[in-house]
């Protein structure tokens, strides 16, 4: 299409938008999955509003009117579906304006990027997870606490994003089949690809992964064990990408979303004393709280800022190539003998 068509030579953008995600080699899933989202905003709109003629306010309206009918997770997929239609036929040429814009700005989530944030020391730290005993709820703070992964990461991992040396899990669960696994036992996989209403692995994703490079994280002995203990409870999954953490009460089975893993950090946060409605980065711990902690710990008990920043998933071509091509000594080793410990 030349970039000087205009809206009246498409008389139906959203079949336009669906038959373009076709050639782009979108499945059949997630074409219907934005069809049922984008229809659903035209009969939203008013007599006499159109997808070409609708305003931001028309937009914030429509993504308002889904809350309490939906989950927080589902309300962020839909309005990301909107934003990609609208932000794909304004670069095509189809629409002059993306009217998303400023309300995914609205929506998106402000954080602070260096707050002065609560000093937990580590023996406080060990304290507080060996206080969370529902393996599920501490498989989640341990990984995050370990790994230093956003919260979106953590809910995207699948079992092949796991390879652990045991005999037991190995026979019982499909772990590891990542190529990028392959002679690195013990370990993580970090994907970049995973997209909020994108299918990855047979599975639409509610969360982003927001690093442009895979990561993969070595997996220590505490944290193999945490894991073991939490996938001999694990309830069989119905998604065929076989999500490494799922609901155990509301929604059994399914791929838990960053939300529910907020609510479950907070819920040991406000029994610490470490979360107060209201307050701030620098005063509430929160996933996010875990990524600095590990961060900052990390950084100082090995000085190799290298290592901290691969392991984050920081973008920087000389650190990923440098720690990629010599992970075994460079990563792992540098991980392991200064990683902290959560058990004493």
């Amino acid at each position: 299409m030349s970039s000087t068509e205009t809206t009246q030579d498409v008389e139906d953008p959203v079949g336009y938008f669906i038959e373009d995600l076709m050639y782009h080699g979108k499945t059949d899933r997630t074409r219907e999955s934005y069809e049922r989202v984008l229809r659903r905003f035209e009969a939203f709109l008013d007599d006499g509003t159109s997808t070409s003629t609708a305003t931001h306010r028309d937009c914030m309206a429509f993504v308002h009117s889904l809350r309490g009918d939906l989950t927080e997770s589902t309300v962020a997929t839909y309005a990301a579906y909107l934003h990609r239609f609208y932000g794909y036929m304004t670069e095509v040429g189809v629409f002059e304006e993306n009217p998303m814009t400023l309300v995914m700005e609205e929506m998106d989530e402000t954080i602070d990027k260096d707050p002065a944030r609560r000093d937990i020391p580590i023996p406080r730290m060990r304290s507080f997870v060996v206080g969370i005993t529902h393996p599920l709820h501490r498989a989640l703070v341990c990984t995050l606490l370990k790994t230093g992964m956003r919260v979106g990461e953590l809910c995207n991992l699948d079992l092949r994003d796991l390879t652990v040396s045991d005999p037991e899990l190995e026979a019982a669960y499909p772990l590891g089949t990542r190529p990028a696994l392959t002679d690195r036992p013990n370990s993580l996989y970090v994907t970049p690809d995973a997209a909020v209403g994108e299918e990855l692995n047979g599975e639409v994703r509610t969360a982003s992964n927001k690093r442009k490079r895979e990561t993969v994280i070595p997996v220590d002995d505490e944290l193999r064990a945490v894991l073991k203990r939490w996938l001999a409870i694990r309830p069989d999954a119905p998604s065929p990408a076989e999500p490494l953490f799922v609901g155990t009460s509301e929604r059994w089975g399914e791929r838990l979303d960053p939300q529910a893993v907020r609510h479950v950090v907070e819920r040991y946060a406000r029994e610490e004393g470490w979360y107060r409605t209201g307050g701030g980065a620098g005063e509430n711990v929160t996933p996010h709280y875990f990524r600095h902690f590990f961060t900052t710990h990390l950084r100082d008990r090995t000085g190799d800022r290298g290592v901290v920043k691969y392991l984050r998933g920081d973008v920087a071509d000389d650190v990923i190539d440098t720690y990629t091509h010599n992970w075994g000594d460079r990563v792992r080793e540098t991980y392991e003998t200064n990683v902290y410990r959560l058990f004493g």
